[in-house]
């Protein structure tokens, strides 16, 4: 299944890839929805696909097009956006009345449109040969196994122009100005710290991230005490959250608060935390440091153009770590195919070009992002995005995500951390209770 996030979350704001907006909510209104009947989409000349990213938007259309003037097949595409996009998912699923094709988010929020029938299972699709395309690291994270703790069945049931990783972004000119060089990535958490202290000095906000964002920041920084496989083994109830590798992996969010170099004092909540986190970055360049997902760029791009002075470089890693950082990553943007859809078939052959090399060049130079077929060529990606895509290959393995209930936890007590209302053991105590009733 899906790694996160951005992801999630969204890397979402693009929470698909990096967080887990709304997944409780189709949780538990979405099973009755797979017991017969058939969606009503598939009706006229098009194919619809609705649309969740909005950095992706205009590539998006303009590879449609292509498709349309190469195949004679018309594409629809229902730009709905971040924000409302979840809602109006569970709105066509609970009225039959599902798109085509539709834009994959977190395994989290998705999990319950595959329980209930809503797309394609593609493992089959994968073995013909399409699955070779995509790197490694893409269809391990999309591919639900047989342990998953959402209880989806066994499968691939998405494909991925995009591999994403979540990371740190810099403002050159505000590095700069305090005296950092913004191309020399910190060598450490306690230099990374250093620096963002002279950040605020010189009168700006140092660091900041979206709550919706808090556990990716946590997965990540966690790798440094934990391999892939005790990750997942805590993520499926097997081992205790209260360990020492958790504890010190929480103790980062306590030390950056401390230093009193976590913007405002506290973290953006809300359905548009991490739009607003992007803002402060991008768009009124308030903040000099942010942590995001790749995918970041192409609502830079998208919001921002005028702002290209900006870095990135992977969470640095723990002073006193015992294992080498991973990033969060996997697969992020990509699309699901609505097996009741009239146009089904239809359907696939247009995601699996869309998947293919040749539109990923497109897709890394229009929105742009790191692709997730083995095929591109590095050059492909963009500058802003250099020092994340240079450890693409360092990305975490994790087969399952964290639970649902457990990723509400988790985010709460972040927050709770830097608003000093909970302790690290208090935290760690919420998150084996949480595991535990699920």
């Amino acid at each position: 299944m899906e790694a996160a996030s951005p992801a999630t979350t969204p890397f979402l704001s693009r929470r698909g890839f990096l967080g887990a907006l709304g997944g409780g909510l189709a949780a538990t209104t979405l099973a009755a929805c797979g017991s017969g009947g058939s969606s009503t989409s598939g009706g006229g000349s098009e194919i619809v696909f609705m649309n969740q990213s909005r950095g992706q938007a205009a590539t998006l259309k303009a590879l449609a097009k292509q498709y349309t003037q190469q195949t004679g097949v018309k594409i629809r595409i229902d730009d709905v956006g971040p924000t409302d996009f979840l809602t109006k998912l569970q709105s066509s699923s609970q009225s039959r009345d599902m798109p085509d094709m539709y834009s994959v988010v977190d395994g989290h929020s998705m999990a319950p449109y595959y329980k209930a029938g809503w797309a394609m299972d593609l493992t089959d699709q994968m073995k013909d040969g399409w699955g070779d395309t995509f790197r490694p690291a893409t269809l391990k994270t999309t591919t639900f196994g047989a342990d998953n703790p959402q209880h989806v069945k066994p499968g691939i049931y998405s494909a991925h122009w995009e591999t994403p990783a979540l990371g740190i972004f810099v403002n050159a000119a505000m590095y700069q100005a305090a005296g950092l060089d913004p191309d020399q990535a910190p060598a450490s958490m306690s230099e990374f710290i250093d620096q963002m202290r002279k950040i605020k000095k010189s009168g700006k906000g140092p660091f900041w991230f979206a709550t919706s964002l808090s556990n990716q920041v946590i997965q990540s920084y966690a790798s440094n005490y934990m391999s892939d496989e005790e990750l997942n083994a805590t993520f499926v109830g097997k081992n205790s959250w209260k360990s020492e590798g958790w504890r010190k992996t929480l103790q980062l969010v306590v030390d950056l608060r401390d230093a009193g170099v976590i913007a405002n004092g506290s973290l953006p909540s809300g359905t548009t935390d991490n739009p607003n986190v992007e803002k402060a970055f991008f768009n009124t360049q308030g903040v000099a440091a942010i942590f995001d997902g790749t995918s970041a760029v192409g609502v830079a791009r998208a919001t921002a153009p005028d702002f290209t002075d900006f870095r990135s470089f992977p969470l640095p890693k723990a002073d006193d770590g015992t294992q080498t950082p991973r990033l969060v990553g996997g697969a992020a943007k990509g699309a699901a195919v609505n097996p009741r859809s009239k146009k089904a078939a239809e359907a696939l052959k247009f995601l699996k070009w869309l998947t293919a090399a040749k539109q990923q060049q497109a897709w890394a130079k229009g929105v742009p992002l790191i692709p997730s077929a083995r095929a591109v060529s590095d050059k492909d990606v963009p500058a802003q995005l250099a020092g994340i895509a240079a450890k693409i290959s360092d990305v975490q393995l994790v087969q399952n995500q964290i639970l649902e209930q457990v990723n509400t936890a988790l985010q709460k007590g972040t927050q709770a951390l830097v608003l000093k209302e909970r302790t690290v053991d208090q935290v760690l105590g919420d998150l084996d209770a949480a595991q535990k009733s699920a």
